[in-house]
C-alpha cells in the first residue's frame, strides 16, 4: 500500500511539473530537455511535452522540435563534462553502484551503437547513464556531439511533425496505444528506420580519427 501511495504521488509530481512547463512553451520543455539529459529522471517527459505542444500549436512544432534538441543536447554536454572531469567518481556518486556495473559492460562493448540507439528510440531509458559512461571512459567529443545532435534531432523533429499534423488524434495515441495498431506499425516502422540509420552514421563515424 505504501509503495501505491508513493508511486502515486510520483505521478501526481509529474504530471504538475509538465502542466507547469506546458505553460511555459518553449522554454519550459527547452528546460525540461536539460534535466532530461541530465541523472534526474523525467519519464519520457521531452516526448510527451513535445508532443502535447506541437499538438495544441501546430504552426509553431518546428520551434518546440528545435527547442528539445537544444535543451536535450545541452544537457547531455553537461552530463559528458561533468562525468569527463570527475571520471568513475562522478559516476559511483550519481548512479547506483549495480546497475553501474551492468551499463558499463554494455557501453564499453557497444558504445556507438548504446548512444545512437538511447538517444533516437522515443522511449523513456537512462540515457544520462550512457552520457557519464561516454564522459568517463574518454569517448571522443565530436563524436559523441555528432551522435546526439543527429539522433535527437530525428528524434523531436519526427515526434513533432507527426503531432503538429494530426494534431489531439496523436495525443490519443499516446494514451491508448493498444486501440490504434495503425499508429504502432508506424512507430515500429520508424523506430527501425533510426536504428538501421543509426547502424549507418556508427559506421561511418568508426571510420573516422578520434580527438
Amino acid at each position: 500500500m505504501l509503495n501505491l501511495l508513493l508511486q502515486t504521488q510520483r505521478r501526481r509530481g509529474h504530471q504538475s511539473l509538465l502542466t507547469t512547463l506546458r505553460h511555459l512553451g518553449a522554454a519550459g520543455l527547452f528546460f525540461l530537455a536539460i534535466l532530461d539529459s541530465s541523472p534526474i529522471p523525467t519519464f519520457g517527459g521531452p516526448d510527451i511535452l513535445t508532443a502535447v505542444l506541437a499538438a495544441s500549436h501546430r504552426p509553431l512544432w518546428w520551434e518546440y522540435a528545435a527547442a528539445a534538441t537544444a535543451g536535450s543536447v545541452i544537457g547531455a554536454y553537461l552530463t559528458f563534462r561533468l562525468a569527463r572531469t570527475a571520471g568513475s567518481t562522478y559516476l559511483d556518486k550519481k548512479f547506483k553502484h549495480g546497475k553501474l556495473a551492468k551499463f558499463l559492460k554494455l557501453f564499453h562493448h557497444w558504445a556507438t551503437g548504446t548512444l545512437i540507439a538511447s538517444t533516437a528510440i522515443p522511449l523513456p531509458s537512462p540515457t544520462s547513464m550512457f552520457f557519464a559512461a561516454a564522459g568517463a571512459g574518454d569517448y571522443p567529443r565530436g563524436r559523441f556531439l555528432t551522435i546526439v545532435i543527429s539522433c535527437r534531432g530525428a528524434r523531436y523533429f519526427m515526434i513533432a511533425f507527426i503531432a503538429g499534423h494530426y494534431g489531439r488524434r496523436f495525443l490519443r495515441v499516446l494514451r491508448h496505444p493498444m486501440d490504434h495498431w495503425g499508429w504502432l506499425v508506424l512507430f515500429v516502422g520508424l523506430t527501425c528506420a533510426l536504428i538501421a540509420g543509426g547502424v549507418l552514421v556508427s559506421r561511418r563515424l568508426e571510420t573516422v580519427p578520434s580527438e
